[in-house]
C-alpha cells in the first residue's frame, strides 16, 4: 500500500507564460524555494528528485542528474519519468514506491518545461517515417481524426464541447497563475465561431504551448505526522496503462487505456465515478475530456455529449472540472502540462483555491495522457485518486 502511506505536504506553481524569460532550471529553483518556504523543509532533507518529461531536456540523456546538480541536491533517488503528459502522475506513483522501498524519505516532484523558449525534441519513431510525409503534422490533425471517428459512430454535439470549454475558462479567469492571454471569459458561441484548425477541431479546442513549472513535496505519512503537518493530501488509488490493446489490429481510436487505469485507481480508493467530487482530466483537446468521461464510467460510451448537457462542470456545480482552467485555458507548459491539473487538484484538497474553491473536498480524480500513437488515440493513460488527510 505504498501510495496510501504517502503524503503530499506541499504544492507550488509558477506563472504560466507564452515564453519564459528565464531558464528552465531557474523555474525549478523557484518551485523548490516555494515548497521549502511553505513546508519548512530544508534543502538537505530532500533526498529524492523525480522529474516529468520535458521538451527542453529531451536531448540530454542525463537530465535528472543535471537538474539535481543545478539545484544543489544530493540524492538517494533521482529519475526522469518519460511517459509524456502522464509523467507528473507517473512521477508521483514512482516516488511513492521509492519511499516505500527505503530509497529516500523526502521527494521533490518537479514538472518544468520551457518548450516555447527552448525545445530539444527529436522524434525517432513512426512520426517522421509515416505521419509527417503524408501531411499529418501534429496533434490537431490526430485529434481531428479521432473527433471525426467519434462523430461517425455516435454523433458529436459541438455545443456540448463548447460547454466544457466555457467551464474551464471560467476557472482560468479566477486563476492568477493562468496565462494572461487566456484569462478572458468566453461563451459557447465564441467556441463555435472560433477558427477551424483541422476539421472539426477549432481554435478553442486546442491547448496552447507555454512555459512554466509546478511541483509537489512527497514523504511518508508517518514522517509527515512526525514533522507536525496538520494537513496533507494522500494518493489513495493509481492506475496506468501504456499501449492499450496494442495487439488488436482493428482498434477503435475512441477508446483509451483510461478504462483500465481508471478501474484500477477507483478500486484501490474504494470509490465509483458517482463518488468523485472534482475531476481534473488531462485536456490537450476538448474531445479528450469527453472520451475520458466515457472511459472512466461517468456515462456510457456514446453518451458523453448528453452527460455534458445535463451536468454543471463549474467549480460550484455537480462535477467541478479543471477548476484552474486546465491546460486549454491556463496554458500547457510543454510536457510538464500534466502538473497543471495535478497541482490544481492538490490545491483544492488543501482548501486553498480562493474564489474557485469547490465545496466538496472528500476526493479528487486526476488523469494523464502521454504521447500520440500511430492510428490510435494516446500512448499512456494514467488516473489517480487523491484524498485529504487532516
Amino acid at each position: 500500500m505504498a501510495l496510501r502511506d504517502t503524503a503530499i505536504v506541499g504544492h507550488a506553481e509558477t506563472k504560466i507564460v507564452p515564453r519564459s524569460d528565464v531558464d528552465v532550471w531557474e523555474l525549478g529553483a523557484q518551485v523548490m524555494e516555494s515548497l521549502m518556504a511553505r513546508t519548512g523543509v530544508e534543502k538537505d532533507e530532500i533526498d529524492g528528485l523525480c522529474l516529468s518529461s520535458s521538451m527542453t531536456g529531451a536531448g540530454n540523456p542525463f537530465w535528472s542528474q543535471a537538474t539535481a546538480d543545478f539545484l544543489g541536491l544530493e540524492l538517494g533517488f533521482c529519475q526522469t519519468v518519460d511517459i509524456g503528459g502522464s509523467s507528473p502522475l507517473g512521477a508521483m506513483a514512482r516516488s511513492a514506491a521509492a519511499i516505500e522501498a527505503g530509497l529516500c524519505e523526502t521527494v521533490f516532484l518537479l514538472f518544468a518545461d520551457t518548450q516555447a523558449r527552448e525545445s530539444a525534441q527529436r522524434f525517432r519513431s513512426f512520426h517522421p517515417e509515416f505521419q509527417f510525409p503524408t501531411g499529418l503534422m501534429g496533434p490537431p490533425a490526430v485529434f481531428g481524426l479521432i473527433s471525426n471517428r467519434y462523430d461517425h459512430q455516435f454523433g458529436l454535439d459541438f455545443e456540448a464541447l463548447g460547454k466544457l470549454a466555457v467551464a474551464q475558462r471560467n476557472g482560468a479567469v479566477l486563476n492568477e497563475n493562468a496565462c494572461e492571454k487566456l484569462r478572458t471569459p468566453i461563451t459557447v458561441e465564441d467556441y463555435l465561431n472560433s477558427r477551424m484548425i483541422y476539421e472539426p477541431i477549432r481554435l478553442l479546442d486546442c491547448v496552447m504551448v507555454n512555459d512554466g513549472a509546478s511541483g509537489l513535496l512527497l514523504m511518508s505519512r508517518k514522517r509527515a505526522k512526525e514533522k507536525g503537518y496538520d494537513k496533507f493530501v494522500v494518493p489513495t488509488g493509481y492506475g496506468e496503462r501504456t499501449n492499450y490493446k496494442e495487439a488488436d489490429p482493428i482498434f477503435d481510436p475512441t477508446e483509451s487505456g483510461h478504462a483500465v487505469a481508471g478501474q484500477k485507481a477507483m478500486a484501490a480508493a474504494g470509490i465509483t465515478p458517482k463518488d468523485v467530487c472534482s475531476f481534473h482530466p488531462y485536456d490537450d483537446f476538448i474531445i479528450a475530456i469527453l472520451l475520458q468521461l466515457e472511459a472512466l464510467g461517468f456515462c456510457e460510451r456514446g453518451q458523453g455529449c448528453a452527460y455534458v448537457n445535463e451536468t454543471d462542470f463549474n467549480f460550484g456545480g455537480d462535477l467541478p472540472l479543471n477548476t484552474g482552467g486546465g491546460q486549454i485555458s491556463a496554458g500547457q507548459p510543454g510536457l510538464a502540462g500534466g502538473g497543471v491539473n495535478l497541482v490544481e487538484a492538490v490545491r483544492q484538497l488543501f482548501g486553498e483555491a480562493g474564489e474557485r474553491q469547490v465545496k466538496n473536498t472528500r476526493n479528487a480524480m486526476v488523469t494523464g495522457i502521454g504521447g500520440i500513437g500511430y492510428g490510435r488515440n494516446w500512448n499512456t493513460s494514467t488516473v489517480a485518486i487523491l484524498e485529504p488527510d487532516g
